[in-house]
């Protein structure tokens, strides 16, 4: 993957919880938010976040990658630049490798870092 990374997500903007989000989550999780990705969302719960990826020309077939914040070591966050620079950035250090989580212009990335923030501390 790009620069040592495992995995390059891209987080379009703010979005409804996906109604299907209760049936992958374990008692007591709750569901606090989720994120437009390019073909499916990244749900944000209490306890981890869930990437949605669906693959294939009908996008039938759905991988899931759960992330236990538990396993975040470490985090930084970058604003976009200027008006040239659209994406923001976030890495995430983690057991298994570096997460890259590039932000759409429509995502808060101060609200994102406070998302993480709040799951890590």
């Amino acid at each position: 993957m790009e620069g040592g990374h495992i995995f390059a997500w891209t987080l379009q903007f703010e979005t409804e919880i996906p109604g299907d989000a209760e049936e992958i989550l374990v008692d007591g999780e709750r569901a606090i938010t989720a994120f437009k990705t390019l073909r499916d969302s990244a749900i944000f719960t209490d306890r981890r976040i869930i990437m949605r990826d669906a693959q294939g020309l009908t996008g039938k077939k759905v991988e899931m990658y759960s992330l236990p914040y538990s396993a975040i070591h470490m985090w930084s966050t970058e604003n976009a630049g200027g008006m040239f620079d659209a994406n923001a950035e976030v890495e995430l250090w983690t057991k298994v490798g570096n997460i890259k989580i590039n932000l759409g212009r429509k995502v808060d990335i101060r609200r994102f870092d406070r998302l993480i923030a709040q799951a890590v501390l």
